[in-house]
């Protein structure tokens, strides 16, 4: 395939995955890569989750951020604070375990089926909501390699521990307000017997810090996370 030679290197396009049910597409330069799921928090795709599936695209990886709140709000957009911040939690708390299970299934089965994903490996990796939903992805649709950064409520999870084979990375908050130490305590244990999961955690930093659009935001901490997790990904997937 001839290389992306644009000005902008990443090609971007809306992909449908099920009726009502829409993605936000990024491709790598070269067109073609491994494929990578990126879950969102509970902001939908905003412009933030955009931009993060465009930053992994340039790291190589074909990147289907699907819209998760398609049912309730299709195409929703929220920022971080005040009514935004509340609605992103009671669409959340609306969003059932068997739609997040099916919803995990369809989008990479679509993202599978790209041509430009053909015969790759495919990841997942999301952030809080997303990161849960990474760890659903790495149990129960065979990702070839999964990242979660802090993971909401997967120690609620940890029966599906064992159903994980593939390479798993979690990253933690070392000062989350969401997530207790113990939580983080709970899911290490749970892979314990696991030889290739990985744990990290970034001391005094707070929950969303991989965020740039938060206040929570810690760039270093996220620099070392998003060099951790390419490189992890990049081993598993590539």
């Amino acid at each position: 395939m001839i290389p992306n030679t644009s000005e902008d290197p990443v090609a971007t396009r809306r992909i449908e995955i099920a009726p009502g049910f829409a993605g936000y597409l990024a491709l790598p330069p070269s067109g073609s890569g491994p494929a990578l799921l990126l879950l969102q928090e509970i902001f939908g795709i905003n412009a933030h989750i955009r931009a993060v599936a465009r930053q992994w695209a340039l790291d190589g990886f074909v990147v289907l951020a699907p819209d998760l709140f398609h049912r309730q709000a299709a195409g929703v957009e929220l920022g971080y604070s005040g009514e935004d911040h509340a609605r992103g939690m009671a669409l959340h708390q609306a969003y059932t375990h068997e739609q997040q299970l099916e919803d995990v299934a369809a989008a990479l089965q679509s993202l599978r089926a790209l041509p430009e994903t053909a015969g790759r490996r495919c990841g997942a990796l999301g952030y809080c909501m997303g990161g849960r939903l990474a760890y659903f992805a790495a149990a129960s649709a065979g990702v070839d390699a999964a990242v979660a950064y802090y993971g909401g409520r997967i120690q609620d999870h940890l029966a599906l521990a064992s159903q994980v084979r593939s390479p798993i990375q979690f990253h933690y908050a070392g000062a989350d307000d969401y997530i207790p130490d113990a939580a983080v305590q709970a899911v290490r244990a749970a892979f314990a017997g696991h030889d290739s999961a990985e744990f990290h955690v970034y001391p005094g930093t707070p929950h969303g810090f991989n965020c740039w659009a938060r206040e929570s935001y810690e760039p270093a901490a996220a620099a070392l996370a998003h060099g951790r997790a390419l490189q992890f990904l990049a081993a598993a997937l590539y």
